[in-house]
């Protein structure tokens, strides 16, 4: 691809420039090799520039970089914009130049692994060859890769959506996180619909403001979907009024699902242990389907899956067939295994106060004995969600277990005793091995065992060293000596 590509995004370029061929981008310079256009992006915590001139002796033949970043000492050409992120994630939609034909994305702050997961499922189930990413990795009916990102660097992403297309996938949703918004990262992505779950705290180290936050979520909508695109947005939730109202503004197809939906309307829910019957209409007829999943918040992220499927074409009846045979998404209230009285185990995602909230009612109302909560928060993050998640736990849990997630760079025992401070009658066990071990020994006849924070994780970060850990081998583990 020649730089003369990619013009448009970026300040005057001189002809010479223009038939720079490159060979690829990055915006890490350990990754740049001979014939590559790399990125200073200015982050959050490093500056770009600081390793321009790395990238050149690496063999980078061009740099794309803010207005005032200070070129001094760089021997390629310079090429500047207002917006590098935007210009990058363009570059990137053109190096790769494909993807699926239809291509989905689902934001919000709780629900989106599960919501993209389901909209696959739904596909597949359809006929149609469907592909994921998100926060678990990529699936695809050829890869089942495991990542760790919710959203990708947008030279990774478009790579991904080109793969998919080379593979046969038709049709893949994404999850779109907040950071992934703001960064830019999904520009270049040509959307056929978009979806919100709900808006909850999080990533209040990043966004200044709960306010900031949902503009970032409203990103989707307002600068990336086309308009008269289909906005699926779950009308039950807190924020969901003004997710309706932006979607609407940016001249947005919004149709709502829910018991206040008005594309799918929620009738009824009845719960069992590990299912739920739930009644809903769409366009004129009721349908009657027993979900294979447990917890309110997933006939919330199953409504918004069945939102997408159908408006990128995929018939009705199919689509609520296929919601009796989905799967769980990896460590969404992901039952691991029962004691021998039958008392279930399940790990979650849940690590942030909503989705803690969520995750503990679920299970509520097929508990007949106590519900018993392991779970802690990761360091490096929002603290002012530690003491929220305390209460929450105290509140909706009968036994709780404070112990460690993520420790990553901060003190163990401060992050829990954050937590204690709004749970003072919880036990302290830091070490997770022994917390989870101890929740699975304790639990008795009627009882539900909560593991959140981890979910599908397959490490613990202390410092900057990630250890194996699994919150699913743990209680394998656990459970296993129970039985000896």
């Amino acid at each position: 691809m020649k730089l003369q590509s990619i013009a448009a995004y970026v300040n005057d370029m001189a002809d010479s420039v223009a038939q720079t061929e490159i060979s690829g981008l990055s915006s890490d310079s350990r990754t740049v090799q001979k014939g590559t256009l790399f990125a200073a992006l200015k982050g959050v915590k490093n500056d770009g520039s600081a390793y321009a001139a790395d990238a050149v002796k690496r063999g980078a033949v061009a740099i794309l970089a803010d207005e005032d970043m200070d070129a001094s000492g760089i021997s390629v050409p310079v090429l500047r914009s207002k917006d590098p992120r935007h210009a990058l994630a363009m570059a990137a939609a053109v190096f790769y130049g494909k993807q699926p034909q239809i291509v989905t994305a689902v934001t919000g702050t709780s629900g989106k692994t599960s919501v993209a997961s389901f909209t696959q499922q739904i596909w597949a189930y359809a006929g149609f060859a469907a592909a994921s990413i998100g926060t678990t990795g990529v699936f695809s009916p050829t890869r089942n890769e495991y990542g760790s990102l919710t959203t990708p660097d947008p030279v990774e992403l478009q790579k991904v959506l080109a793969e998919l297309s080379d593979e046969g996938v038709t049709h893949a949703c994404m999850e779109a996180s907040s950071h992934g918004l703001d960064q830019c990262r999904l520009d270049g992505v040509k959307l056929t619909a978009a979806a919100f779950t709900n808006l909850g705290r999080d990533h209040m180290d990043y966004h200044p403001t709960v306010e900031d936050y949902l503009n970032a979520k409203m990103r989707l909508f307002d600068t990336l979907l086309p308009k008269g695109a289909p906005a699926i947005i779950f009308a039950d939730d807190v924020y969901s009024a003004q997710a309706i109202e932006a979607a609407t503004a940016a001249g947005c197809a919004v149709k709502t699902v829910g018991r206040k939906g008005d594309f799918i309307t929620l009738k009824r829910v009845e719960h069992e242990r590990h299912r739920q019957h739930i009644e809903l209409k769409h366009d004129g007829k009721i349908y009657e389907i027993t979900l294979p999943l447990a917890g309110d918040f997933q006939v919330a992220n199953a409504l918004v899956a069945a939102g997408l499927a159908l408006v990128s074409g995929v018939p009705a009846d199919a689509a609520f067939r296929a919601l009796e045979r989905l799967k769980g998404a990896p460590g969404r209230l992901d039952l691991v295994g029962s004691t021998e009285e039958g008392v279930p185990v399940y790990v979650d995602y849940a690590h942030k106060p909503d989705a803690l909230e969520n995750v503990l009612t679920s299970v509520r109302p097929f508990t007949t004995g106590r519900v018993i909560v392991v779970f802690g928060c990761g360091g490096d993050r929002d603290k002012g969600k530690r003491p929220i998640m305390g209460e929450i736990a105290t509140r909706l849990a009968d036994v709780v277990i404070v112990t460690d997630d993520n420790p990553r760079s901060e003190v163990p025992a401060i992050i829990r005793s954050e937590i204690l401070a709004a749970a003072p009658d919880a036990l302290e066990i830091g070490d997770r091995h022994e917390a989870i071990r101890h929740a699975v020994l304790l639990a008795q006849a009627g009882d539900t065992v909560i593991i959140a924070g981890k979910g599908h994780e397959e490490g613990q970060t202390i410092n900057d060293v990630t250890l194996p850990f699994s919150d699913h081998a743990e209680v394998a583990r656990s459970l296993e000596a129970r039985f000896k």
